[in-house]
């Protein structure tokens, strides 16, 4: 059995706690890229108040051990919205009260108006999101945050795919998780990254160690950071 260090024991814990949650599963599944994954990591499945809360609990932790500085939260609609909220309850309970706010789809032109909700978005913004795909999120949120004022400082995401992004239909040597800290120059931590999944698939028995193999040649194939 592999030997699991303190710091990746919590990556171990939240790649154990989506495989039960039925969050990260196995098979064959086509990603947005056109690429035929053998695993498929859908936040959504974080359906109830038990699981949102634990999947909130391994946010705070992995923000809070990071170091990062932030003086509150954005979460980018939609997936983002409920991941935001969740996690500033928990690093209040923690004793670290930040506000957060989040952007509809669509800016309403009645009421308050604007795309912006909930808190006024200013100082260090730390974005919450499920995953990187190409980074287009982590853009789309900066143009508002620095519309807004603010400094978008930090990205943070439950799973680092460390595969390729594309553009135009072509792979390109980086990830989006690369591209966002390299490129548009902000910091980013990840609960877990493909690299714990695969260290958890090699110490699990037969049923689910049989899935190694394919995540190891997808990573071979695909991987990137």
């Amino acid at each position: 059995m592999v030997a699991v260090t303190g710091q990746d024991r919590l990556a171990q814990d939240f790649v154990e706690f989506a495989v039960r949650s039925g969050v990260l599963r196995f098979g064959e599944f086509k990603t947005k890229a056109g690429r035929l994954s053998p695993y498929f990591f859908n936040a959504g499945l974080f359906d109830d108040g038990e699981k949102l809360g634990r999947l909130a609990q391994f946010y705070a932790q992995r923000i809070l051990g990071s170091g990062i500085e932030f003086d509150m939260l954005f979460g980018p609609a939609y997936k983002g919205i409920p991941l935001a909220a969740a996690v500033a309850i928990e690093l209040a309970r923690l004793g670290r009260n930040v506000p957060y706010a989040y952007n509809r789809k669509e800016a309403k032109d009645h009421g308050e108006g604007g795309s912006l909700v909930g808190a006024p978005v200013q100082g260090r913004v730390l974005i919450v999101d499920d995953v990187m795909s190409a980074g287009t999120a982590a853009r789309e949120s900066i143009a508002l945050i620095e519309a807004a004022g603010a400094r978008p400082h930090a990205v943070a995401i439950a799973l680092d795919r460390q595969e390729k992004a594309t553009e135009n239909g072509q792979d390109v040597p980086w990830s989006a998780v690369q591209y966002v800290r390299d490129k548009l120059q902000l910091q980013v931590c990840a609960i877990a990254k493909l690299d714990d999944l695969l260290q958890y698939l090699a110490t699990r028995g037969s049923e689910l160690g049989a899935h190694h193999a394919k995540v190891l040649a997808y990573r071979e194939r695909y991987g990137a950071g």
